[in-house]
Formats: structure tokens, sequence, C-alpha cells
């Protein structure tokens, strides 16, 4: 019985500790360029057609919309 108990205790350990992989992406485009897809990883860093940018997210975005993109869902 203790065996299943302890079973029991990791296995929800391992499994509440998994980290979030939610992405959520949105699409932008520009005068210059065709539509993109930019997503905000779990990591907090911003991804461009799938390729990282190793850049936050929100620092990623606040720079395309000053450079003249518009993103939006």
């Amino acid at each position: 019985m203790k065996k299943i108990l302890f079973t029991i205790f990791v296995m929800q350990l391992v499994f509440s500790c998994k980290e979030d992989d939610s992405v959520s992406c949105t699409t932008c485009n520009s005068p210059q360029t065709i539509a993109f897809e930019v997503c905000e990883e779990s990591n907090g860093n911003a991804s461009v057609n799938g390729e990282g940018t190793g850049t936050q997210y929100d620092v990623y975005i606040e720079g395309l919309v000053e450079a003249g993109a518009t993103c939006g869902n």
C-alpha cells in the first residue's frame, strides 16, 4: 500500500511541475512585407514563423509597431 501511495505522490509531483507549453500567436504585416506570424513562446520570447528571436515578445511587438507594422489576431 505504501508503494502505491508513494507512486501516486511521485506521479503528481512530476505532472504538476511540467512546464506550461502554451504558445499564443498573432499575425503581423506591413507595407514592406507579406503577412507573418509572431508567437509568444512558453519562455516569453517571440518567434517569427517558427524561428526564435531571442527577444521578449512584448518588446518585439512594440518594435514592429514602431517600425510601421500592424499586428492583431
